[in-house]
């Protein structure tokens, strides 16, 4: 039994609960979960009580056959990655192809945007450890990152009314704690928000509740992932790549690793956060069976939030 003085209440008029097709079917590495289709991933998705979703691979791209399957399950998009290389190619080519790809968005309701500065990442690179080579910027590249930043934020607010969040993830530019608050602080608020993702900060050894609540106000949407810390350990140790830490299944749901959600949840209620809460834990469905995991993913955060 669940007693309210226990569990962290977030408002359900405000926080909406979405789950990441990659627990169905990986887009970086496109074996796992081959054989699960569309229909399947986003009839399971609303089966196990999730309203929101990112985009996947194998999603039409067509707005109205999309918004077609997506309302017949009572799901709708709430955003997608965006790979942008703002310090190693012309601004412009990224504006050209992250224009494209917000209007899509816009098209199909989706409020923000999550984009990951995807210049000189180690984490699709196969026999690169994750742990090891990492891009460090110079003050150039900085600035060519938060200038573009700043201007793409303006571009998706101003003409879509979409948000830009920004994702840092595992072999990325920015990845540690450093790295976020000097992107924040290069950034300008009304343009460039944060994508808080627990399990990231989590794998890379910084502390996800003291990242929360120094940019609570500035995070506008949320990833849900855990690690198993046995598993990132071995990553680190066998220098492993950032995919084979997915296929040993260094990622979870939340409630099945390390990472503490209840003070996170608490940061967020107490902040009157509002957007989406999305559960991303790739994993080899083969192993981790997708429905199986919604379900209890769901189950936490009820547990948890109240939702």
């Amino acid at each position: 039994m669940i007693r309210l003085g226990d569990t962290n209440m977030l408002n359900k008029e405000k926080v909406k609960l979405g789950i990441a097709p990659i627990a169905w079917t990986n887009d970086d590495l496109p074996d796992l979960g081959k054989e699960n289709t569309f229909e399947q991933c986003v009839s399971e998705m609303a089966l196990a009580g999730f309203t929101g979703s990112e985009v996947g691979n194998k999603y039409p791209r067509d707005v109205e056959t999309l918004k077609k399957a997506l309302e017949l399950r009572g799901v709708e998009i709430c955003n997608a990655w965006f790979s942008t290389f703002l310090i190693s190619r012309p601004y412009e080519e990224t504006e050209k192809e992250f224009e494209k790809h917000v209007a899509f968005l816009a098209a199909m309701g989706a409020r923000v945007v999550g984009v990951s500065e995807q210049s000189y990442s180690t984490q699709g690179i196969q026999d690169q450890p994750v742990f090891e080579g990492k891009h460090e910027m110079d003050d150039r590249e900085w600035n060519l990152l938060c200038e573009g930043l700043n201007r793409l934020g303006k571009l998706s607010r101003e003409k879509y009314g979409v948000a830009l969040t920004f994702h840092h993830h595992m072999g990325t530019v920015v990845q540690s704690a450093a790295e976020v608050e000097r992107m924040m602080e290069g950034t300008d608020p009304d343009y460039v928000s944060l994508l808080f993702d627990s399990g990231h900060f989590a794998y890379c050894g910084e502390d996800p509740v003291a990242m929360a609540e120094k940019y609570v106000g500035r995070i506008k949407h949320v990833h849900l992932k855990d690690i198993r810390p046995e598993i990132v350990k071995r990553v680190r140790e066998e220098k492993m790549s950032f995919l084979a830490g997915v296929r040993a299944g260094a990622f979870t749901i939340p409630g099945d690793g390390c990472v503490d959600f209840d003070p996170i949840f608490k940061v967020l209620e107490e902040a009157s956060y509002e957007g989406y809460m999305v559960v991303e834990a790739e994993q080899d469905p083969a192993k981790a069976n997708p429905l199986e995991y919604a379900i209890r993913a769901r189950a936490f955060i009820a547990e948890k939030t109240g939702l």
